[in-house]
Formats: C-alpha cells, sequence, structure tokens
C-alpha cells in the first residue's frame, strides 16, 4: 500500500464530527488556523513520520477538506476528469459554461483551486459512487506539471483514462 494509499483509508475512517471540524476551514490555509493545524498534523504527520514519500503537506490538507465536503468512497480508475466528462450538460448556454469552469480549473495554480475542485466535485458527487481519491491526490502533487494538466484535458475531452 503506497503513502497515498494510507493517507486516504485514514480519511476514510474520519468521524462525521471530524468531517465536520474540516469543511470549517474550507479555503484556509493550515497557518491560519492552530486548531485546523492540530486535527491536520493528528492526520497526516504519522504518516510522514514513517514515508517521506507521503503527500506533500500543501497537498494533502487540500485533498483533506475536499474529502470533508464530499466523502466519496475510494474507487480506482474513477478519475475526476473522467467523470465530470461524463456528466457534461447538453444545454449550449450550461455547456459552455461548464467547459469555462473546467478550462478555469486546469489553469489555476494548486494555491487557488480547492474552490474549482469543490465545484467538480459537487458536480460529479451526485451521479458517481466512488471517485480515485489516490489518483487525484498524486496529480495535485505534481500540479505545477503541463503534463498533469494535459493528461486531465486528454481524459475530459476524450473520456480515456
Amino acid at each position: 500500500m503506497t503513502p497515498t494509499d494510507q493517507y486516504i483509508r485514514t480519511l476514510e475512517s474520519l468521524k462525521p464530527g471530524d468531517l465536520g471540524k474540516l469543511r470549517n476551514f474550507a479555503c484556509l490555509s493550515l497557518e491560519e488556523s492552530a486548531v485546523a493545524f492540530d486535527l491536520f498534523a493528528g492526520l497526516w504527520w504519522p504518516l510522514r513520520e514513517k514515508n517521506q514519500k507521503s503527500p506533500r503537506r500543501e497537498v494533502a490538507w487540500l485533498i483533506a477538506k475536499l474529502y470533508a465536503f464530499h466523502p466519496m468512497p475510494q474507487s480506482a480508475g474513477a478519475f475526476l476528469p473522467l467523470l465530470l466528462s461524463r456528466v457534461y450538460p447538453d444545454k449550449d448556454n450550461e455547456s459552455q459554461r461548464y467547459q469555462q469552469m473546467f478550462d478555469n480549473l486546469l489553469s489555476l495554480p494548486l494555491s487557488q483551486i480547492e474552490l474549482p475542485l469543490q465545484w467538480a466535485l459537487s458536480i460529479i458527487v451526485a451521479k458517481n459512487e466512488g471517485l480515485d481519491w489516490v489518483q487525484l491526490t498524486d496529480d495535485l502533487s505534481i500540479w505545477e506539471r503541463e503534463s498533469t494538466r494535459l493528461k486531465w484535458a486528454k481524459q475530459y475531452l476524450y473520456r480515456v483514462s
């Protein structure tokens, strides 16, 4: 089991109260709240101590907050861009806005991607039973690479994994 798999399993084991606490810290950095830092440290630090290849802090914090909003179970192969492409709206005005939202998501740096990812998750949560959180975490860990964003664009446009 990879360190990312272990981190996602840790998130899946959270109680509703802990998920609620995480939701309260949406769009906040760890430096903005001692309570948020303490909560996150309990989730992430034990894994990081065991394995330095655990997801980096910024990505792990982002994933924890996103998971708290939409705690879909881990489902290997259920890639976020692929799932988004499957729920693409039929109406012209909606589809144009939808496409713009996805394009915007691809153009943002990691530090600004939380709200667009919340939007994406809210779109797919009603129509899907799971998400590949491990792959999402791994992709966001290398979000700065153009190849990651191109992979997302291909999954979205051509519906391939």
